[in-house]
This record gives structure tokens, C-alpha cells and sequence, in this order.
């Protein structure tokens, strides 16, 4: 293992398989919430995963709050891994903002993924004019102060919400603790960055074919933006899950590797 990748990303590469798998992890998370479902997928692929720098394991002294002050700045870091490990013909599939972040990265460098798998991902999170993202600004502002307040209140506030306990108190309590652990720092810049940027606009130019697994009930992410991804992007398909809430790889993982073998 490269040093250099295993301690800046924390990053895994495992798996019985040549095809490579990228998982990306999504907001004050980290690589463990691909806990459920990466061994269904090891016997026939290489599964590579790491934490965005500031997240899980990777290395703190390397956030750069100017580098990551615009998503594409993990883009990079995507880009990075992925030539340092000579990677060719990936799969990339992403949760949440990491979402945001392998299309950010398709559109820099069209040639590292031939398929991307979107989970409960979002191009913009306000609501702007007639697009309902699903949340105001005065709603983040609040959320934002929160954070700089009371981030063990904050973490405690936002678990249910990202993923109801209806869902699985455990799952719940699973999602709250990866909140309360990671940084307050780069989970504050991350969570603003993420929630006031606006990258509806890069959809119609990707060309790879893209999968958006959307939960039927999401508090982050409401249908519509799945509706309007698949409408903006090239070449998707949309599939509907039965899940409930913002982590359906943590709460519902069975259904989550039965839509993921579909698409692979």
C-alpha cells in the first residue's frame, strides 16, 4: 500500500476482483458506513474506499480549509487517488454529497469512470425559484448555528432526521455517533460548502452513464431532485427504493446490494 494513500486518505484496497469499485462516502461520515455492503462485492471486484481529508481516519494536518472551500477541491483528491493507483474503467459509487463529488469529478476527467451509482445525491440543496431542494437558507443558517453552538446537541438533532429511528434505532444511533466523532471544524466548513453550493448547471454535461438510487422518503434529498437529475443528466436511469431516510446502505442494506448487482 502506498504510504502516501494510506495515510492522507486512510485508504482500503481489498477484494478478490480486478474491475474496481470506488466507494465514496458522503457528510461528517466516513468509509465504515460501507460496512453492509462492500462484502457482497469483494469476491468479484477490487474495492477501493478512503475518507475525504478532514473525515473518519484520514490525515487532519492535511485539510486545507482553502483547498476544501469548494467541493471540487475533493474532486481532486478523487482524481488523485485514482491515478496513483493507475485505476482505469471504474465504477464509482457514491452516497450524499459524495455524489456531488464523483460527477464534479467525471466532469474534469471523463476518462476515470465508465459507470456512476448515485445514492441520495443532490446538485443543490436550496430551494431556488421553482427547484425545491429541499431546504431554505434561513433552515442551513439555523443548522449552521447550531453546530457552532452545541455540536454534540447538533449531532443528536440531525441524526433522526438524516435517518428516522423508524429506520432502526441502532442505524440511528450508528449515524449520530459518526457525527459526534468527526471534526467540528471540517464537518462545519463541509456541511456549508455542501449545502450553499449549486451544481445543477455540470449535469448536462456529463456523458457517462449515471444510476441515481434514490429512498422513497428522504428529509435531505426529496424525490424531486432525483426527478430532476435524471431529467438534466445525459444518460440515467432512476431507481426508487422502498428505504426510508438519507442511508440506505447503513438502514436497509439488502435492498441497497440488490439495486447496486442490478446496475453493476
Amino acid at each position: 500500500m502506498d504510504h502516501y494513500l494510506a495515510t492522507r486518505y486512510h485508504l482500503n484496497d481489498f477484494g478478490n476482483g480486478t474491475e474496481p469499485l470506488l466507494f465514496l462516502h458522503g457528510f461528517a461520515s466516513n468509509q465504515n458506513t460501507w460496512g453492509w455492503i462492500t462484502p457482497a462485492f469483494e469476491r468479484d471486484y477490487r474495492i477501493i474506499q478512503f475518507d475525504f481529508v478532514g473525515s473518519g481516519a484520514s490525515d487532519r494536518s492535511a485539510y486545507d480549509a482553502e483547498r476544501y472551500d469548494s467541493l471540487e477541491g475533493y474532486a481532486d483528491d478523487v482524481i488523485d487517488v485514482c491515478d496513483r493507483l493507475n485505476l482505469k474503467n471504474i465504477t464509482v459509487i457514491a452516497h450524499s454529497v459524495g455524489g456531488l463529488i464523483a460527477l464534479l469529478t467525471s466532469a474534469k476527467r471523463e476518462d476515470l469512470f465508465k459507470k456512476i451509482i448515485l445514492i441520495g445525491a443532490s446538485p443543490c440543496y436550496l430551494n431556488k425559484g421553482d427547484y425545491h431542494g429541499g431546504f431554505t437558507e434561513e433552515a442551513i443558517e439555523h443548522v449552521l448555528n447550531m453546530m457552532e453552538e452545541n455540536f454534540v446537541g447538533w449531532a443528536s438533532y440531525l441524526a433522526p432526521v438524516a435517518l428516522p429511528k423508524s429506520e432502526g434505532a441502532d442505524n440511528t444511533a450508528f449515524i449520530e455517533k459518526n457525527f459526534q466523532i468527526s471534526d467540528p471544524e471540517v464537518t462545519y466548513n463541509f456541511f456549508k460548502v455542501t449545502m450553499l453550493s449549486d451544481y445543477r448547471a455540470i449535469l448536462s454535461t456529463i456523458r457517462v452513464p449515471t444510476v441515481i438510487i434514490q429512498c422513497s422518503d428522504d428529509s435531505f434529498v426529496p424525490l424531486d431532485v432525483a426527478h430532476y437529475m435524471d431529467n438534466q443528466l445525459d444518460n440515467s436511469q432512476l431507481h426508487i427504493l422502498t428505504a426510508k431516510g438519507h442511508y440506505p446502505h447503513v438502514s436497509q442494506p439488502e435492498e441497497t446490494i440488490e439495486a447496486l448487482r442490478t446496475f453493476l
